[in-house]
């Protein structure tokens, strides 16, 4: 599986770097006609080709670490363990067994080890972000209606 072990933000260099690099990518991507581009590395002179969307994808990553937000490339396919799974989600392992046991998030078993796919990790990740959005404003327009916001 492909994935960075570690989530750092970029440095204050790299961060100036994407930001002055990220418009003119992004410029030069959505003007691609074809699904792939050729390019060249400077310092080696190798020109490598390679697919649009690699280059779709770089474009969110210099996007992101020019807001000096941290990377983290995982295949949509890949299945992870419970341990990962929870660090993700940023909770403990057994409450994610409990998540898992409810039915909350597709798994599936390999003899007694527990596999969850990234993609519906991440879908019941948006799903309790959407909920909690949801209820920070039923509390929030609770609280205006109560008289609470006002001076």
């Amino acid at each position: 599986m492909l994935q960075t072990e570690k989530y750092t933000k970029p440095t204050k260099a790299e961060q100036r770097m994407a930001l002055k690099y990220y418009t003119s990518f992004a410029t030069a991507v959505k003007q691609l006609h074809t699904d792939s581009a050729e390019l060249e590395i400077e310092e080696t002179n190798e020109k490598i080709v390679v697919p649009k969307r690699a280059l779709e994808l770089l474009e969110k990553i210099l996007k992101a670490m020019s807001e000096g937000n941290p990377i983290s490339v995982v295949p949509m396919a890949a299945e992870i363990t419970t341990q990962k799974a929870a660090e993700i989600l940023g909770c403990s392992r057994p409450h994610l067994i409990k998540l898992l046991e409810q039915g909350k998030i597709e798994f599936t078993k390999i003899g007694k080890h527990r596999r969850i796919k990234f993609e519906h990790l991440m879908a019941y990740h948006k799903q309790m972000k959407d909920e909690q959005k949801k209820n920070l404003i039923a509390l929030m327009n609770h609280d205006e209606e109560n008289g609470l916001y006002d001076s």
